[in-house]
């Protein structure tokens, strides 16, 4: 019995609540701005490289089949 009187008895302890890092109020807009932040910073690194470089046409490639289609 007094093991489960030990459980329930918690007068006298307080607990502290937890300081967060960032207010809970703004949290989902932070992570929000910050993913947004980063995938403008790799998008502007994807596109700042030199141009891509025209290579060969694939095998069994017709061009006068594509321009048929379009016309």
């Amino acid at each position: 019995m007094s093991k489960k009187n030990k459980k329930k008895n918690q007068i006298g302890k307080n607990v502290q609540p937890k300081k967060h890092l960032i207010d809970p109020k703004y949290q989902n807009t932070f992570w929000t701005t910050l993913v947004l932040i980063i995938l403008i910073i790799f998008f502007i690194i994807n596109n700042t490289n030199e141009p891509a470089e025209q290579g060969p046409y694939p095998p069994d490639y017709n061009p006068t089949t594509t321009n048929t289609i379009n016309n």
